[in-house]
């Protein structure tokens, strides 16, 4: 959910007349749309987006249709307010907007209100992004998806206020508000570890988190790996502490633990043993975080969405020149 470290701190190019023929320009345009997909993994293959976008399609026509709607606002406004090139084409400026397309659609419904809802909060979500890289540049902390935390944050909160806007709402509580209990049985968990990886994009189809890791593997068995053990300790860690069993299947104590160990696992950190074991606690860190900020939003009508992931992944990097085992990444 945000981009690898070269092409976080890379120059680009100048910001004048792009010297390519119109025919490569409009094909470099077009790929940006699938590697800012695939850039909410941390990944710019444009494969592994396509697959992500087969994936969302297969969830429900709206994901795929919104997602869509997201990134292509999102990089187009980057693209129009002059954004390095380079981050725009490498889809840094699209993911963001991908999220705020599918969480908006999930949260508000298909109606017609949430179209101008998902181009708004694209174009707000850019210029968050690039007000975030102004901040955390000097602190070599990339934005992940916080922009896209706030942007959705702020329209979830605000939504039950607007007639038009709620009208279309869809029913956004857990599972486990109608099947509570924590024993977890084995559909429970096979499931869980799928919609692990699926619930990154809002998904809880165990069959739709299969095709995103495939894509993953598509563009790295390395990060396919790390994906899956981090959506298992994600499982593990919230079945420990007593989460509910529903939830647990749903996948909701997996996707952060997933996104937060792909970030530690060879993307930002360098691979070694200590950074593996160190990639292991931040999921599980991730995963634990999960029901502390849930019963915090729920107070204010909110949504926990990828918070823990930004937050235990912001402080694990800011501490890393700390620790003599632990290098970032170049």
């Amino acid at each position: 959910m945000a981009s690898s470290p070269p092409s976080e701190d890379a120059p680009g190019e100048q910001h004048g007349e792009d010297p390519a023929p119109a025919a490569e320009r409009a094909r470099n345009a077009l790929l940006t749309i699938p590697r800012g997909i695939a850039q909410v993994e941390f990944q710019p293959n444009v494969w592994t987006g396509l697959i992500f976008l087969i994936a969302l399609f297969v969830g429900g026509w709206q994901f795929g249709a919104f997602a869509l709607l997201g990134v292509g606002t999102a990089t187009a406004t980057a693209y129009l307010l002059g954004v390095d090139r380079n981050r725009v084409s490498l889809g840094l400026e699209g993911f963001n907007g991908t999220l705020i397309g599918v969480a908006l659609v999930l949260y508000l419904g298909t109606d017609w209100s949430t179209v101008p809802l998902v181009v708004g909060g694209a174009v707000a979500g850019s210029v968050l992004t690039a007000a975030l890289n102004s901040v955390l540049t000097p602190y070599k902390l990339p934005t992940f998806t916080a922009p896209f935390c706030v942007v959705a944050l702020v329209m979830a909160i605000g939504a039950p206020s607007y007639a038009r806007v709620w009208a279309g709402h869809n029913n956004s509580a857990p599972p486990s508000a109608t099947d509570p209990g924590t024993a977890m049985t084995w559909t429970d968990f096979w499931h869980g570890f799928f919609n692990g990886i699926g619930q990154v994009f809002f998904q809880d189809k165990w069959y739709v988190g299969l095709i995103f890791l495939i894509g993953l593997a598509v563009s790295s068995r390395l990060v396919a790996a790390a994906a899956a053990a981090s959506s298992l300790i994600g499982l593990l860690t919230g079945w420990w502490l007593g989460a509910q069993a529903a939830d647990l299947g749903a996948g909701l104590y997996g996707y952060n633990a997933v996104l937060t160990g792909i970030a530690l696992t060879g993307t930002f950190v360098v691979l070694s043993p200590a950074g593996v074991a160190y990639a292991v606690v931040g999921a599980a860190t991730a995963a634990g975080l999960t029901a502390g900020l849930t019963n915090l939003f729920n107070v204010v009508g909110g949504h926990t969405l990828t918070w823990p992931f930004v937050l235990v992944t912001w402080v694990f990097l800011a501490a890393v020149p700390i620790f003599s085992r632990i290098r970032r990444a170049a």
